[in-house]
């Protein structure tokens, strides 16, 4: 991955947020949800200067991030889509979903598409298992999702 360099006011915006904290190391994962609030996800130029500001090991900050799925290093769309993948939801079909969002938006797991509109990616639970299928699109949730209704559903972000 190409290193970045961190505008100042970048900088300037996560010495805030860890000082918010109190440079607690102890409040790495709030920090760290700050962070990643604010730049859209955290690349290891972000998880440096969490770490210095909070007095711990980058290598630390690195797991912790790499730990938890909500957390991730490279940026999403816009409107990043996440497809449960828990029981409840793959027995019902999550799986046939996840390929129709594959298909129309034509961008593997992982990535954003090149207009930087969507990404798509799993989780493991929702904790919606009666809505099974779930779909989450930013902080919006479908429940009961079939495969045909991804055409209908990427339509209301199209505007």
């Amino acid at each position: 991955m190409a290193k970045i360099k961190l505008a100042k006011d970048k900088v300037e915006k996560l010495v805030e947020i860890c000082k918010s904290f109190n440079n607690e190391g102890s409040e790495l994962i709030n920090v760290l949800h700050q962070a990643q609030h604010n730049f859209g996800y955290l690349p290891a130029e972000v998880q440096e200067v969490v770490a210095r500001e909070l007095n711990v090991s980058v290598a630390h900050v690195y797991g912790v991030v790499t730990f938890y799925s909500f957390f991730t290093m490279v940026p999403k769309g816009e409107f990043p889509i996440s497809v449960c993948m828990g029981t409840a939801c793959y027995v019902r079909g999550a799986e046939k979903v996840l390929e129709e969002f594959k298909k129309q938006l034509k961008v593997p797991i992982g990535e954003t598409t090149a207009d930087g509109k969507f990404s798509i990616s799993c989780l493991r639970c929702v904790g919606a298992c009666g809505l099974a299928p779930v779909v989450t699109i930013g902080e919006r949730t479908y429940g009961r999702v079939a495969a045909g209704d991804v055409a209908d559903i990427l339509k209301e972000y199209q505007n």
